[in-house]
Parts: structure tokens; C-alpha cells; sequence
């Protein structure tokens, strides 16, 4: 998703079947385990699967076509790598514009690997 992407539950695009969309959200948290890069955006489009509009399955789709483009992309973790612990945390200060809550996110490195990510809302 583009940075300065600001879904909203009170857009005035057309309403969605929500059956459909949340399929699609879920085989996207499913993809999550192994594509921690997805996680930011499917947490934000899996927001709004009670009521999904037009733009909420526009951005849906614009993950799925960054999925398709990037298929040979991974996590791997060799055996050589060294045993130092790197964390790094951000925060998005009251970034919802629908309940104006805060969005953290904190990643975990052994070495120079991702081994563990957290964004929560």
C-alpha cells in the first residue's frame, strides 16, 4: 500500500459482497507467516470485513498484485548467521482516521534475519 493510504469506513464508494472479501482477507493473514512485508497493509484492509466498500477491495487487490509481481520473494535462514539480537519498533500516532487509535509494529532480527514481527493496532 502507498504511505499516505487513509482507508475510512465512511467512504462514499459502493458496498462489496463481504463473503468474498473476507476470503480474501483470510488467505492473506494466511500468507502473512511467510511474507512479514504484507503484514502492515492486510491488517489495515482487514479492518473493514463487517462492511467492505469499493476502495477497501481496490486496496486488497493492489496487495495481491504486489504478491504476484514479488512470488519469488522469502524468508530464509542460513546457518552461518551470528547471534545478535536487533529490534526495531515504530508507532503511528493516532493514524485511524474512524477511531483515531494508534498502529505499532515491532520487528525482531537474529543476525541480519527477520525470526519475529508484531503490528497490532
Amino acid at each position: 500500500m502507498t504511505t499516505n493510504c487513509k482507508l475510512s469506513k465512511d467512504d462514499d464508494s459502493p458496498l462489496v459482497d463481504a463473503t468474498h472479501y473476507r476470503s480474501m482477507i483470510g488467505a492473506l493473514l494466511y500468507l502473512t507467516a511467510t511474507r512479514p512485508d504484507i503484514m502492515q497493509a492486510v491488517g489495515m484492509v482487514g479492518r473493514f470485513q463487517s462492511a467492505p466498500k469499493q476502495s477497501h477491495l481496490l486496496a486488497v487487490k493492489r496487495i495481491l498484485r504486489y504478491l504476484k509481481g514479488t512470488s519469488d520473494f522469502g524468508l530464509w535462514y542460513p546457518k552461518d548467521s551470528t547471534l545478535m539480537v536487533t529490534a526495531y519498533t515504530d508507532v503511528d500516532w493516532a493514524g485511524s482516521i474512524d477511531h483515531q487509535k494508534s498502529t505499532s509494529g515491532n520487528a525482531f532480527f537474529l543476525g541480519d534475519y527477520l525470526v519475529s514481527w508484531l503490528s497490532k493496532k
